[in-house]
């Protein structure tokens, strides 16, 4: 007992602080990604339930390929690519290129997948929305920004919260697979221990606890939102 208290120690030598950064890091990249793919999801559903068919058609073909490829793969792309970029962009411009930071690309890449996802929520809420409403909101001469606004937005929330909750669920795993672009999340630095350590079981099933603790403090975040958001909704 005290060999493994000491491979958790704060100290030199020990694990502690190396776990508790990947953990926080985990967290921080999970929050910080959770806004973007908000935005682009409902921006994604709004074009796609547009009357617009090219645009309609561009938001669709945008969340089948996101939704369809690996996320491995997507962040694969993301980085490397924007590295590439990068670097052809400053050759031809004459600038010194610059390395892409590792936190960055991982947002990136998982907020396109987070969007593509959520947009399908998105999309499904505004669609629930009873007809009658839109054409009620018309009838007072409501422009179609009052009526997203004052009609829709209220309720979309409510709708798309549970759907929405999964996701970020999902998120909040899909980071560990930042660790093969050697982002030093909770997976890098709990692989890292696990290979000084040669102690696999301990340091993964240790891993396994702060992401069941992540997704527990959700769901009571969640739980609470959902009450929140259905408190006017409530029947008797």
């Amino acid at each position: 007992m005290n060999e493994y208290l000491n491979m958790l120690s704060f100290e030199s030598g020990g694990w502690g602080a190396s776990l508790l950064s990947g953990a926080l890091l985990t967290l921080e990249l999970a929050l910080a990604t959770l806004p973007l793919g908000l935005v682009l999801g409902l921006s994604l559903a709004i074009a796609m339930h547009s009357e617009r068919p090219i645009l309609s058609r561009v938001a669709t073909v945008f969340v089948t390929i996101f939704r369809g490829l690996p996320e491995l793969l997507t962040i694969f792309i993301i980085y490397y690519g924007i590295q590439l970029l990068i670097k052809e962009s400053s050759e031809a411009l004459g600038w010194e290129p610059f390395q892409v930071n590792g936190f960055i690309a991982g947002m990136i890449a998982l907020g396109l997948v987070f969007g593509a996802f959520s947009s399908e929520v998105f999309l499904t809420a505004i669609r629930a929305v009873a007809k009658g409403q839109h054409e009620a909101a018309f009838a007072l001469g409501l422009s179609k920004y009052d009526q997203f606004r004052f009609v829709t937005a209220p309720q979309l929330w409510r709708i798309a919260l549970p759907g929405l909750g999964n996701l970020w669920l999902v998120l909040l795993k899909e980071t560990s697979l930042l660790s093969v672009i050697a982002l030093s999340d909770l997976m890098r630095q709990t692989y890292l221990a696990v290979s000084n350590t040669k102690e696999p079981f301990f340091f993964y099933g240790l891993a396994c606890g702060i992401y069941l603790l992540f997704s527990i403090a959700s769901g009571q975040v969640l739980a609470h939102l959902e009450k929140r958001a259905n408190r006017f909704y409530a029947r008797g």
